[in-house]
């Protein structure tokens, strides 16, 4: 992933390369192509926009647009985050997920390393190298977790964040990305996250047989109806979950219009937190909803059902120093600016390492 400026219209983009090495790969090359068709074909705020792909000589390029921020890994470094910033950054997540299961796209591979946040607080969903379009390929899939090309009995996505049907290697649909966004709300909410465990069989059994630790005994200054939202995401059972990840979205909006301002300062009603949202759940009963309101806003108790033990939080990397060269690349209208460091820099999830680095690195 390179840096980069496009003389034409003089703005800095991001390039990702697939080198020659890769390119002679059908499968790799397939992919990446594969993921320049599904982000173009999205215009939204909060997902990547694709300017570019092409070829130089034998090499395959993306051009993409350049976020200057850093990842949501990297944000959650710190830990949990303050409840307003939880609900502004949970919405724009839903709703460029909306937007692409709109549109037929399941990511596939939804984790904090393929989001990123802006300096001034856009988010923005990266890397649908893993993407399935379901309205051009509506047969099943069987998904490992590496970046090979899909094949039968083997799963595709990341440790971790990858869904029950997805570890089990079971038909997907839209539904795993709200389980995988499900995860990265968890960590968002209480710093933790949801399914790790010492090594990837135990996390993997973790997704398809634990429930996690509730939020609320995590976190409680969580808004009750956002615990509700997470577990909703979290469920084993796909038919649990949202029918539609736009309601998914709507839910998380009612909640940060409704509740942020009230709930940060303490002084929200019961009756106003129940009008905020409806949560949808066929199994939470309309007692256990006025149980779950009492507590969240008499002293914080937890709300949720009593979950297995969760993961640790493993921070954030410190970043590594980087170097630059500048090279002329014909053709792409552009001259990259290239980093390098000890560890492989392969995607732009990892770009964090190299933004936060470019001032030290000068001008040509």
């Amino acid at each position: 992933m390179y840096r980069a400026r496009d003389t034409r219209l003089g703005r800095d983009v991001a390039v990702k390369v697939l080198s020659a090495e890769f390119a002679a790969d059908a499968d790799r090359k397939k992919r990446f192509e594969q993921e320049a068709r599904a982000a173009s074909a999205l215009n939204h705020s909060n997902i990547v926009t694709i300017h570019d792909i092409g070829t130089q000589g034998d090499i395959v390029y993306i051009a993409m647009e350049f976020v200057d921020g850093r990842t949501m890994r990297e944000v959650l470094g710190a830990g949990a985050l303050p409840t307003r910033r939880l609900l502004d950054l949970s919405y724009q997540l839903a709703d460029g997920l909306a937007k692409a299961h709109a549109a037929g796209i399941v990511h596939r591979d939804l984790k904090p390393e393929n989001v990123m946040v802006t300096k001034d607080g856009a988010l923005k969903i990266l890397d649908f190298g893993l993407a399935k379009l379901l309205k051009e390929q509506p047969d099943q899939v069987t998904n490992a977790p590496t970046a090979q090309a899909t094949q039968a009995g083997t799963v595709m996505g990341t440790v971790g964040y990858m869904s029950p049907e997805q570890a089990s290697g079971r038909p997907l649909d839209y539904r795993t990305d709200q389980f995988s966004m499900g995860s990265i709300l968890y960590e968002m909410a209480t710093g933790k996250r949801a399914f790790q465990r010492g090594t990837q069989a135990e996390t993997l059994t973790a997704i398809i047989r634990e429930d996690t630790e509730p939020v609320g005994q995590l976190n409680a200054s969580v808004p009750a109806p956002f615990r509700w939202i997470v577990e909703r995401c979290l469920q084993k059972d796909p038919e649990e979950r949202y029918a539609s990840t736009r309601d998914l979205a709507r839910d998380v909006r009612a909640v940060r219009e409704h509740l942020s301002e009230a709930h940060v300062s303490g002084v929200v009603s019961g009756a106003t937190a129940a009008a905020a949202v409806r949560p949808r759940r066929r199994w939470l009963s309309a007692a256990l909803i006025a149980a779950c309101l009492a507590a969240a806003f008499a002293g914080g108790a937890a709300t949720a059902r009593r979950f297995g033990a969760g993961g640790s939080l493993s921070p954030a990397s410190p970043a590594k120093p980087l170097s630059c060269s500048y090279t002329s690349v014909p053709g792409i209208g552009c001259r990259i600016e290239q980093h390098t460091a000890s560890g492989r820099v392969s995607a732009i999830s990892s770009s964090v390492r190299r933004w936060s680095f470019t001032r030290s690195c000068g001008n040509p």
